[in-house]
């Protein structure tokens, strides 16, 4: 077979591959010290997807968000955006590029209704001066206006209508978690990071976030990396999923068939059990 004629399909291929990935993830590593939070980490996430990044506590899974984001640059390895290298970029740098993300304890601002915290989330968009305050009627007020509308616009897509006017610090942990989300989505990112979005929820709270997630996705256009414990989450939700243990990767692919691997039961409930 005549290898001339392969390779133009095969760069064609990859082309096409590299033109539907927002993020890819080649050989990553992250080090504290003399421990090896993660190594060798190799993953993609294709535009609209929502992916799965899931392992037992202390597999490295918030290190490789913290790496992807900015937060701790990886020291081996890189990353990518949209094809674009942005492996050691600072946050606000990484956030400007249409990256969002909530955190694992919720970062909200107590004391602040959720219509302001929901407000911070336009952060990114903002651009104040001494220059546009002195002119404020006809530069800021605009601005002002238009980052309002945004974020009344979020306020009605995530059904936080009743609560808008209250301090997040009286609301349960589920609106909590809903305000967090909705700031996340209020900076209109294209790739978005949820770390442990359903954490502490009940069953009713939980499928609630789903499909805010789904609608996110469908409605918004919005690709998402989800990192969660809930399996039935995971399964219900994702199309394809990565498993660290260790820092490594030990199963990647579509959902019910990694959690189904051998390597990943042994991870999650242990060896004596996963043999029986």
């Amino acid at each position: 077979m005549d290898t001339r004629t392969i390779a133009p399909e095969l760069k064609v291929a990859a082309s096409a591959a590299a033109a539907t990935r927002v993020l890819e993830c080649r050989d990553v590593e992250r080090r504290f010290g003399g421990l090896v939070a993660v190594t060798g980490v190799n993953l993609h996430v294709d535009r609209g997807e929502i992916f799965g990044l899931v392992g037992p506590n202390g597999s490295g899974k918030t290190t490789m968000t913290n790496a992807i984001t900015g937060f701790f640059p990886p020291q081996k390895g890189s990353i990518l955006l949209n094809g674009e290298d942005i492996t050691g970029l600072a946050p606000h740098k990484v956030a400007r590029r249409g990256v969002a993300r909530t955190f694992q304890n919720l970062a909200l601002f107590n004391g602040m209704s959720v219509l302001d915290n929901i407000l911070l989330g336009r952060h990114v968009h903002m651009h104040p001066s001494i220059w546009r305050t002195a002119l404020y009627p006809w530069f800021a007020k605009p601005e002002e206006v238009r980052n309002r509308e945004v974020v009344e616009e979020i306020i009605d897509f995530m059904q936080l209508e009743n609560v808008r006017d209250e301090h997040v610090d009286s609301l349960p942990l589920g609106l909590k978690k809903r305000v967090e989300l909705a700031r996340a989505l209020a900076a209109r990112p294209s790739f978005l990071i949820l770390d442990e979005p359903m954490a502490g929820m009940n069953q009713e709270e939980k499928a609630y976030m789903a499909r805010f997630i789904l609608d996110a996705r469908d409605e918004r256009g919005v690709t998402v990396l989800i990192i969660e414990h809930h399996m039935d989450i995971i399964t219900g939700i994702c199309d394809r999923m990565l498993v660290l243990s260790y820092g490594e990767v030990i199963g990647t692919g579509i959902p019910r068939e990694v959690i189904a691997d051998p390597r990943v039961v042994k991870a999650y409930i242990g060896g004596s059990h996963a043999a029986q």
